[in-house]
This record gives C-alpha cells, structure tokens and sequence, in this order.
C-alpha cells in the first residue's frame, strides 16, 4: 500500500472522515483508473453518509476490477448504498450478483434479507435470514432445533390445523 493511501485509511480510522474523504477524492482524481482508490473513495462517502456520492464510485471499482477479497466488500458497499437511499431494485440486483460470484459470503445475504424486506418479499426475506443463521451460527438452542428451522423458513405463512 503506497503512503498517501495509508495516511488517507489513517484518517478515516481516526474519525478525520472529512480530511480523509478529500484526500481521497483528490488522490482519484489523480488516479482515476486506479479501482481500489474508486472503492476507498466509495468508503469515505459512505462514512460520511453521503451515500449518493459513493455510488459512482462503487460501481467504476466494481468495473474497473478487484482483487475477489475487495471486491465481496465493494459488492456489499453498493448494494448496502443503493439500499439506504431507497433503490431496492438495485441493491437486489447487485447482492444477487454479489451471492452467485461469492455464494459462501454469508454477510452479503443477510443484507439481501434486507433488501427483500424493503420490497416487501417477506417471506423470501425471513427464508434467506433464517437459513444463513443456521449456516453461520453454533450457538446450542439453535443447532438442537436446526431441522426444525430449515424445515418452517420457507413455510412462515402456513399452518396446521
């Protein structure tokens, strides 16, 4: 990592985000070819909360090209941005897209649930939520009701009378 980009994450993780956030704008400004600058200067928009200033540059990151460990993140970035701001159908698509390159990255489907809840596929949505807890979590109740579980999450809206 080259020391202008060091000292940019520095800022950030010391809660200069506006320092950071300019920093970075100029760096890609400089650099605009550069993809993980684009998903940094994504990241210094989004903790400033200007989501809509990110998403430009998560989507030239994303297409410029990642290394698969940053791009899960950029991929989670955009789709998380497009969420806050009310773009569901956009969010769904990019998790989608996120799910079927990286499908064992378990954090992408619980923002997916929630993308699904937002557009109102609720059922889908407790499904997708239910069954990453059961892959993901070892806590004890769970587990002994695990069967259980996986055997309601697509059956919510049923009953046996």
């Amino acid at each position: 990592m080259d020391k202008q980009l060091e000292h940019i994450l520095t800022l950030r993780k010391n809660g200069q985000l506006e320092e950071a956030n300019q920093c970075m704008v100029a760096l890609v400004k400089e650099h605009p070819q550069n993809a993980y600058y684009q998903f940094q200067c994504a990241w210094t928009f989004d903790s400033l909360g200007q989501e809509k200033e990110a998403v430009p540059h998560y989507e030239e990151a994303i297409k410029l090209g990642l290394e698969p460990e940053v791009l899960v993140d950029a991929y989670l970035g955009l789709g998380s941005t497009y969420r806050t701001i009310g773009q569901y159908e956009q969010a769904k698509r990019i998790f989608e897209q996120a799910i079927q390159e990286f499908p064992k990255a378990e954090h992408i489907k619980v923002f997916y649930a929630m993308t699904l809840y937002n557009l109102g596929e609720h059922a889908k949505s407790m499904e997708t939520l239910l069954n990453t807890i059961l892959r993901t979590t070892n806590h004890q109740g769970i587990q002994d009701y695990k069967k259980a579980i996986h055997y309601y999450s697509d059956k919510l809206d049923q009953t046996w009378l």
